[in-house]
């Protein structure tokens, strides 16, 4: 396993049962799109404990008591277009977050990301940013995506993805040794086209049916 610090592998049993409906040839698309919204809430549930509290008081039926809300606003970012299908399932768990969207085209040739689309809140210092992609690959987009959103003024954005290839881990471990990473499954490497194997085909194609 790829050696990085902040690489969190979130082993649990229902991640695992819906992998498997992910890697089946045979899954269609509207049972695709559930499994990866199951899947995203419970990777949502798991990082959400690395954001930071802040106490205030609330008063129940009987009496004022301490409570506690999130210390910043949470802005979820999916990376367009497979990221699109995570954002429900962080929806469930984090309702008040706001969605920022980045579009990254890969070059198929040079697997170079290419900006078309940047959209956030202006002022991302003040928020926790969390960037959603259901593939860690190469890590050129995902390395893209978090060059721009800290250049926007984003501090330690967390990346989740739902497959990672140690490729992709290396690649942020290189250019973003600050972030975490979140996954739901580490696979054993890139082809020669840089797809994931065993991995889950193309998620956007899938998630979209554009096969």
């Amino acid at each position: 396993m790829t050696d990085y610090k902040n690489f969190n592998l979130i082993d649990h049993p229902l991640i695992k049962k819906n992998i498997t409906i992910l890697r089946d040839v045979n899954t269609d698309g509207e049972k695709f799109r559930s499994a990866v919204s199951r899947i995203s809430v419970i990777l949502a549930v798991d990082l959400i404990k690395n954001v930071k509290l802040k106490e205030i008081m609330v008063e129940s039926p009987l009496e004022k008591t301490k409570g506690y809300k999130l210390a910043n606003d949470i802005v979820v970012v999916p990376v367009l277009r497979a990221g699109l299908g995570m954002v429900n399932g962080f929806l469930q768990v984090l309702p008040d977050a706001k969605i920022g969207h980045i579009g990254l085209e890969r070059d198929e040739e040079t697997l170079i990301p290419k900006e078309y689309y940047f959209k956030t809140p202006g002022n991302l210092k003040e928020h926790s940013v969390i960037v959603v992609d259901p593939m860690l690959a190469t890590g050129g987009s995902a390395s893209a995506a978090l060059s721009f959103l800290k250049n926007r003024g984003a501090i330690k954005p967390i990346f989740t993805c739902i497959v990672a290839a140690p490729e992709g881990i290396e690649k942020l471990k290189e250019e973003h040794p600050d972030v975490n990473i979140f996954a739901a499954a580490l696979d054993r490497e890139l082809n020669d086209k840089g797809y994931i194997l065993p991995g889950l085909g193309d998620a956007g194609d899938r998630t979209f049916g554009t096969l």
